[in-house]
């Protein structure tokens, strides 16, 4: 007769298993809410309905579609000033936080009100600021800087729409990087800044040798993700722009829509992702630290 295994050998086989355990809810989420889907929109981009065979016809309809290039152009575009803006303001907003000034809970949740607003219902908001009898109009005129309103909103003006989808959405989606922030500073340990403070740094020199060195983890997460989401922005494009710009998530929802095409708005979806990748594989090489090793 066999001796029962010991006690502690249990013990251990059980402790090893419990992080695949505290994980597998989430991988099975990932797994049927994202990696299925994914696998479906590149079958439907490279596979030909009638045939099944592999094809790139779908990604040749799309790239010599008139409206793709102005729409991956805005999009990067886009991308390019929202970013910086949002880390910029993102960061004054988490060092203030930080500070624990006076008031400055009051000021967290104030930051926090968008995130309770739904992508287009901001932009439906920004719209009514932009318009033509809208909030700023009313203002220039009431305040005599301009006679009559002027036309912010107009296809013609492409530098105004997208200054003010940059806005919309600045507004809307800063409050998630700024939370990110507030998480990574309050993991830095008081001691390097009051080191700091004995060595006569003043506030840039602590901001930028001290903080934003010990908050790279964090800028690599939110940056990862603001980036992964500003290539999907829509709902606020179409409320405050409508038709006026192109993006590569609206002309994706015009295909697969209005023109009853899945196929072609599976191939935009698929040049989303394929872009979303590359940037987070840039994000996770550029910020590693000198010995190597992903932060």
């Amino acid at each position: 007769m066999r001796d029962p295994p010991p006690i502690h050998s249990m013990t251990t086989r059980r402790t090893n298993l419990t992080p695949y355990l505290l994980v597998a809810p989430a991988l099975v989420f990932m797994a049927i809410f994202f990696a299925y889907p994914m696998v479906e929109a590149f079958g439907l981009a490279f596979r030909d309905n009638d045939t099944g065979a592999l094809t790139l016809s779908y990604f040749q309809k799309m790239v010599s579609d008139v409206q793709f290039q102005p729409a991956l152009t805005t999009t990067l575009l886009l991308i390019v000033i929202l970013i910086p803006i949002q880390f910029a303001v993102a960061l004054a907003m988490a060092l203030l936080v930080n500070a624990k000034l006076k008031g400055a809970s009051l000021f967290l949740y104030i930051y926090a009100i968008p995130l309770a607003v739904s992508e287009l219902a901001a932009g439906i908001v920004w719209f009514n600021i932009f318009t033509n009898n809208g909030f700023l109009n009313s203002l220039l005129v009431q305040s005599g800087l301009i006679e009559r309103p002027f036309l912010f909103l107009s296809y013609q003006n492409q530098g105004w729409l997208i200054l003010a989808v940059v806005l919309a959405e600045a507004w809307r989606a800063t409050s998630i990087i700024m939370v990110i922030l507030v998480s990574g500073l309050q993991s830095i340990p008081s001691d390097y800044l009051e080191a700091a403070e004995v060595f006569g740094a003043d506030q840039f020199r602590k901001i930028t040798k001290v903080i934003l060195p010990l908050l790279r983890p964090s800028l690599q997460v939110a940056l990862i993700l603001r980036t992964i989401l500003a290539f999907q922005v829509f709902g606020v494009a179409l409320a405050v722009a409508g038709t006026g710009i192109s993006l590569l998530a609206g002309e994706a929802y015009k295909w697969y829509y209005t023109i009853r095409n899945p196929n072609v708005a599976a191939a935009y979806a698929s040049v989303i992702l394929i872009l979303s990748i590359a940037s987070t594989v840039v994000f996770l090489v550029g910020l590693r630290s000198k010995n190597g090793e992903a932060l």
